[in-house]
């Protein structure tokens, strides 16, 4: 079963295209992490916040990257972070045409 991580956090920027240009080499490298499957990459400029939502394979290849992450967003300053983890109903998601592959 596919499982879903969402992750936000207060981050002042970059946003757009810098914060496309900026994480480039962290976005190639989150496709090498055990499980990982895909990530939408969230920004809000006018409110300040950052995030992604991720699929993962299974919960446990999920919570061991959210491990990894929380200490690497303790390395650039941000603690305070938002996370839920989530089963996915893959069903139902294949029905609205959720990518799960």
């Amino acid at each position: 079963m596919a499982y879903v991580l969402q992750i936000d956090f207060k981050m002042l920027g970059p946003f757009g295209d810098e914060m496309a240009e900026a994480f480039s080499d962290l976005a190639k490298s989150i496709n090498e992490e055990e499980g990982f499957m895909w990530k939408i990459w969230t920004e809000s400029p006018e409110t300040n916040e950052a995030g992604g939502i991720y699929i993962f394979e299974t919960k446990e290849t999920a919570e061991k990257y959210l491990d990894m992450h929380s200490k690497r967003l303790a390395g650039f300053g941000i603690t305070d972070i938002n996370v839920k983890i989530f089963a996915i109903n893959e069903q139902l998601t294949k029905i609205t045409h959720g990518p799960l592959n």
